[in-house]
């Protein structure tokens, strides 16, 4: 299999490739940095999903998800309680209605939620990703795979070093995956 050869630096995007903000900008700059790397790849239809914050030096210090940012809109979630992650559970659309109803969510105009867009800072969303969310750019694909599925990451920061000089996403893993099969069911 390819994968044993591959190094995970072989489809990594580039650090310089993808959406970028510093520490110190606001969650409606992380919003136009996200959709202005998107912008640049026209209809592809695999787009970025995040945007990775990075500190004075250059370093990268976080990440913020498209999901953390809708979170970020709606303060309401807060209410809710962070301490128990939802994700796994499967509700009904009548308990979500319920929830939706019950904390409020989604109610304020999109026109005041912009506003607010410029008090939000992008370090009070970010997340700052562990170890397992992290793969040496010379690691082989399948030591990410691995990664990606036991950890269910929709991507992954490549390190050389202890410098983060990339970004793994899964969708690029499984299409490289399904190309290979593919290749290897025509010989």
């Amino acid at each position: 299999m390819m994968f044993t050869k591959t190094r995970v630096k072989d489809l990594m995007i580039p650090l310089s490739d993808y959406a970028t903000v510093t520490s110190s900008a606001t969650l409606l700059e992380a919003m136009r940095a996200l959709e202005n790397e998107n912008k640049k790849h026209g209809d592809h239809p695999y787009r970025h999903r995040a945007v990775l914050v990075l500190n004075p030096k250059g370093a990268v210090v976080g990440k913020v998800s498209q999901v953390d940012m809708m979170r970020a809109l709606e303060p309401n979630y807060q209410k809710m309680g962070s301490e128990i992650d939802l994700s796994r559970f499967e509700f009904s659309s009548a308990f979500i209605s319920a929830t939706v109803k019950q904390f409020n969510l989604w109610e304020r105009p999109l026109k005041e939620i912009r506003k607010s867009l410029k008090n939000i800072k992008v370090v009070d969303v970010m997340y700052t990703p562990a170890d397992h969310q992290r793969v040496k750019e010379n690691d082989s694909l399948t030591m990410a795979i691995h990664q990606i599925v036991m950890g269910q990451h929709q991507s992954l920061l490549v390190t050389k070093g202890r410098k983060v000089v990339g970004i793994l996403r899964s969708t690029d893993v499984f299409n490289a995956l399904y190309n290979q099969m593919e290749m290897d069911k025509a010989s």
